[in-house]
């Protein structure tokens, strides 16, 4: 999981590239160094926050699953009965 903050990281510092460079302005000048570690840490906690919706989507969807195959189990459970009554 630590690759999707480091991802969104570098994706942050791209952005930064980005922006200085639609600006022509230099990219490395000593006086604004200070904003790609801002920019990497805006990144971070986006890639860190979307990690988060990602692992509760996994669990809703995981739960969801389970309770369809119950339904399905109870269901096939009810039709084998019947089934047996009718015999």
């Amino acid at each position: 999981m630590v690759h999707k903050v480091l991802f969104w990281s570098g994706l942050g510092v791209g952005v930064r590239l980005w922006q200085l460079g639609i600006e022509m302005r230099p990219l490395f000048n000593r006086e604004s160094l200070w904003v790609y570690p801002v920019y990497a840490g805006i990144g971070g906690s986006f890639g860190y926050w979307l990690m988060g919706v990602e692992q509760r989507q996994y669990k809703i969807l995981a739960d969801r699953r389970d309770s369809l195959l119950e339904k399905r189990a109870r269901r096939k459970e009810r039709e084998e009965a019947a089934a047996a009554q009718e015999s």
